[in-house]
């Protein structure tokens, strides 16, 4: 049974490989592996057991060994344990209690004990009854567990080769340790050993001898026995057993390796030796006879735990052919068991009548005083249909409760938990963190991506914002097109007129490019926005620097207004480049060596993703505020130095009060745009391009458009130049 569950095993890898074969056809050479006993249900448990052996101990021939893949004749004892996993089964679909309303059907294989059949018994198992897998070579089985009720191989503890393999019985691990204990314990520390050449021998044995070294007990040697071994190969093994000096064995043996050396060591006359026996052969019952008496008496050895199976023995008194008329296996057992035959064909044999009964039989089927792997097979059905009706109580109640919470401390389905925390999903068992740029749901059992944060123009606030920004240019243009209409009259020509203009134009920029902060953030909108805010702005400032350095100029000069060199036109121009140029080198140098770029922000909330603008380098971010903040900090400071201008025309009051107004929104802009969280942080910011632009328009222009539309009388040259600079002519 240990090695066909690690065949199961190896078949799920091999055939999760063959599967990754997209365009691979499989088809089944042979005929498909049918089951010994069968029965349909809404579950199914499969089992494998070796129902038939190659012939019985007592008449095993070394010399004449039978071919291992035929299987001749049936094993009452495996047979036994098949028909103790169906009387569990029907155990449990009479209940009321476990499993109500389901019903459990079951696959009973043979695995006769050789390893050709103990494969295709894995192969049915797993692939049912297919003849073609189409293009994944993988088989759809029906069956929901297999039976694992042998299976002592401390290999199969290795969860990676074998995840779904749960125990009945203890590992070997165990076992070959207690072992080295007991020898130690009797004080025998010079041993032999002899072991079954397969996993459950080679793994147990090795244990054992690790575990012997360490408790100070010498093994003088160690032997290896294997089913399909030749005669010599077995004369072998008993010979240097009984050349050895150690007086105490060790056999880790399965049963068919213990009936073989057995059989030889009969023949050498192998006598005086203590027997330390492994779990699978010291309670055995046809090795407790006179036969072999003089060869095992007083062994010692760790035993399964024996139990009682309440009905098992009159449910085993039952099985009869007429049970299932066209099952082969049922007439074999009867026909082995009353040495009659069905065909009246055989002379030889007497003609079974049916009538006979299996309470005037004593044999390994019928005999119930000691079951200990029958046991594990009745406590491996229950452990199924326990955890199935787990997992069908829990779909029920998970649909109820309506939380996939995690349990704390608690059996599965007990339903005393606690909510998994925001952000983590529940597997039933633990709660586990969703991946970075994803969030749990409501009921937190599956991650879903996180919500893109962004200012879009579709929601209300950059709605608003787009509207002020494309007003604002709006009224700009106006305003353009009204200093455009009086751009002859003396208060255009004193405003001068082409500063005005380009400040116009400049104010027009610094309102639209305020739109570029809306929208998602992608690699080309992360530079143009500040390399349009940082260039527009000091074309502006630049623009308001040079037109109050031209006033004062204008009014501080020795000679009239009309004399004043016409070279200083000239020098305006020049002021306004060269002020926008040092912005424009700063910004080619930022964008240059670390420019602004989209940034997916999971820090700031847990719950979402703020997509926003990474400065890059905000040396160059402040750099470039810096430098529109010095150009505003000495305009400010020309314009509070030529207050005392003529009342008529004082353009450098409304500079000051337009500086004042940029200054305190940008100085009020510092902390609000390092506070704001998330999209907020740039909303702050248009709201200071906006704020500091329509306080440019309004302070400088307004007073003009008042006079040019509604008090045309005061744009005269008179008026303009006022009585001071009249007393002067």
């Amino acid at each position: 049974m240990c090695f066909c569950i690690s065949v199961i095993s190896l078949m799920v890898v091999i055939m999760g490989i063959l599967a990754e074969e997209e365009t691979a056809i499989c088809e089944l050479l042979g005929s498909p592996e049918l089951p010994l006993l069968s029965k349909s249900g809404d579950i199914f448990i499969g089992g494998a057991f070796s129902v038939h052996s190659q012939m019985a101990a007592s008449s095993l021939s070394l010399s004449d060994a039978p071919d291992p893949l035929i299987c001749t004749r049936v094993n009452f004892r495996e047979f036994r344990f098949a028909q103790t996993m169906i009387f569990a089964i029907e155990e449990i679909n009479n209940s009321s209690s476990l499993l109500p309303n389901i019903s459990i059907g079951y696959k009973i294989f043979d695995s006769c004990g050789s390893t050709l059949p103990s494969t295709r018994a894995a192969m049915g198992l797993i692939n049912g009854q297919e003849r073609t897998f189409g293009n994944t070579c993988s088989g759809h089985s029906t069956v929901h567990a297999i039976i694992s009720h042998f299976s002592t191989c401390a290999c199969l503890s290795n969860r990676k080769e074998h995840p779904s393999f749960f125990r009945t019985i203890p590992s070997d691990y165990y076992q070959s340790r207690a072992l080295a204990q007991l020898v130690k314990y009797f004080g025998w520390t010079w041993v032999g050993a002899v072991r079954s050449d397969n996993d459950y021998g080679n793994n147990g044995m090795a244990t054992f001898i690790e575990a012997a070294t360490k408790e100070g007990v010498c093994v003088e040697y160690s032997e290896a026995i294997a089913r399909t071994a030749s005669k010599e190969q077995v004369e072998r093994v008993v010979r240097v057993i009984s050349r050895g000096s150690a007086k105490v064995l060790v056999a880790f043996l399965a049963q068919n390796e213990i009936d073989i050396l057995l059989e030889e060591a009969l023949s050498q006359n192998l006598t005086g030796l203590q027997w330390v026996g492994s779990e699978s052969w010291i309670t055995a019952h046809h090795l407790a006879t006179m036969k072999y008496s003089g060869i095992l008496y007083g062994s010692i050895g760790f035993a399964i735990k024996k139990a009682k199976i309440v009905g098992l023995q009159d449910f085993l008194l039952q099985v009869h052919p007429s049970q299932d008329p066209q099952n082969h296996i049922l007439k074999e057992f009867w026909e082995e068991t009353f040495g009659c035959s069905f065909q009246s064909s055989l002379q030889e044999t007497k003609q079974c009548s049916g009538s006979e009964r299996l309470r005037d039989i004593k044999n390994p089927f019928t005999d119930v005083s000691e079951l200990r792997i029958s046991n594990n097979v009745y406590k491996a059905v229950y452990a199924v249909a326990h955890a199935m009706h787990s997992m069908l109580k829990c779909g029920e109640n998970n649909e109820a409760v309506n939380a996939s919470c995690t349990l704390k401390r608690k059996p599965i389905c007990c339903f005393t938990c606690i909510n998994c925390a925001v952000g983590e999903i529940s597997n039933s068992t633990k709660c586990s963190p969703c991946p970075l740029e994803y969030w749990s749901n409501e009921d937190h059992n599956k991650c879903v991506p996180k919500v893109l944060e962004f200012l879009s123009y579709e929601e209300t606030m950059g709605t608003l914002l787009t509207a002020f920004s494309l007003f604002g240019a709006g009224l700009t243009l106006v305003v353009s097109f009204v200093f455009f209409w009086f751009r002859h009259t003396p208060l255009v020509k004193a405003s001068n007129s082409e500063l005005s203009f380009l400040l116009l134009f400049s104010l027009t920029l610094c309102f639209l490019c305020s739109l570029t902060f809306i929208g998602r953030p992608t690699d080309w909108s992360c530079m143009l926005r500040h390399v349009a805010f940082g260039i527009t702005f000091a074309l502006c400032i630049s623009c308001i620097l040079t037109k109050t350095i031209t006033v004062v100029i204008a009014f501080k000069a020795r000679t009239p207004v009309n004399t004043v060199p016409q070279c200083l036109a000239s020098y305006q121009r020049m002021g306004v480049v060269g002020g926008t140029f040092l912005q424009v080198l700063v910004c080619v140098v930022w964008l240059a060596l670390a420019p602004p770029f989209p940034h997916k922000n999971t820090m700031y909330a847990a719950e979402r993703i703020i997509l926003e603008c990474n400065l890059g380098s905000s040396i160059g971010f402040w750099v470039v505020l810096g430098y529109i903040g010095l150009l505003a900090v000495l305009c400010l400071i020309l314009a509070f130095l030529a207050r005392k201008l003529p009342d008529n025309f004082n353009e450098a009051k409304f500079i000051t009060f337009s500086m004042l107004i940029f200054s305190a929104v940008w100085v009020t802009f510092i902390p609000a745009y390092v506070s704001s969280p998330g999209k907020f942080t740039v909303a702050v910011e248009i709201f200071a391009i906006l704020a500091s632009s329509f306080g440019l328009l309004f302070c400088i222009f307004a007073p003009k458009c008042y006079i040019l539309l509604l008090k045309p009388e005061r744009n005269t040259k008179s008026h303009m130049m006022g009585r001071d600079l009249q007393k002067k002519h």
